[in-house]
């Protein structure tokens, strides 16, 4: 198997830049608080699973765990971000899986498939997980540079997760498809996303701690 890393796209969770969406029914620091447990359990499966290295790139100021690279994200639109991340972190042979921290539920057998799948002889050049919402939650390429493919596709849209595949395949590039996961945008999401999470998670204690129950809300 070739050298592996995995790359988590983050943004520091600070009330008001992160998870916004979820407010109301929470507050900026109710949902600041389950983006700083999404990214804990998210870096903890990264730091279990089996690539070579492991690199944050972080929109503000948050630290990484002992052992992992951290890299300033640069540009302006996601897409922009995105093709900088792979292209700062690059390395000569080094197959590279890009996700994000809106997949909590994520598992360590999520990430050794994908970077199995880049290493092995004859496997494909690029590996995309698809999301519920039509985006994707991870990217993974054996050769970080067919990332430049990423600015030709918007972002945040229903057809981002196809668009981005046809894109990959027009490069020519031979692509498979893993595991379908659900991002955490909404609180729907939030209370859905937690219930597929180990119970003793950071996730699923932030949830039921900082998301009003149907309840409480509009009292």
């Amino acid at each position: 198997m070739s050298a592996s890393q995995v790359l988590v796209l983050a943004k520091a969770p600070k009330p008001g830049r992160v998870k916004t969406r979820l407010c109301p029914p929470c507050t900026p620091e109710q949902a600041a608080r389950i983006a700083a447990a999404a990214l804990g359990d998210t870096l903890d499966t990264v730091a279990a699973a089996a690539a070579g290295a492991r690199v944050l790139a972080v929109d503000g100021d948050h630290p990484a765990p002992p052992g992992w690279t951290t890299l300033p994200q640069r540009g302006g639109p996601l897409s922009d971000r995105l093709a900088a991340a792979f292209a700062d972190s690059r390395a000569p042979g080094t197959a590279t899986v890009l996700i994000g921290m809106d997949t909590p539920q994520l598992t360590v057998d999520h990430l050794d498939e994908a970077l199995w799948l880049l290493g092995v002889a004859g496997g494909p050049d690029a590996v995309l997980g698809p999301a519920t919402d039509g985006g994707w939650w991870a990217l993974g390429l054996r050769d970080p540079g067919h990332a430049e493919v990423l600015r030709t596709v918007a972002t945040s849209t229903a057809t981002t997760g196809g668009r981005t595949l046809a894109a990959l395949r027009r490069r020519g590039l031979r692509v498979s498809l893993l595991s379908r996961l659900r991002d955490v945008d909404t609180v729907a999401d939030a209370r859905t996303v937690a219930g597929l999470c180990p119970p003793g998670s950071r996730f699923v204690h932030a949830v039921a701690a900082d998301v009003p129950s149907p309840a409480t809300v509009g009292r």
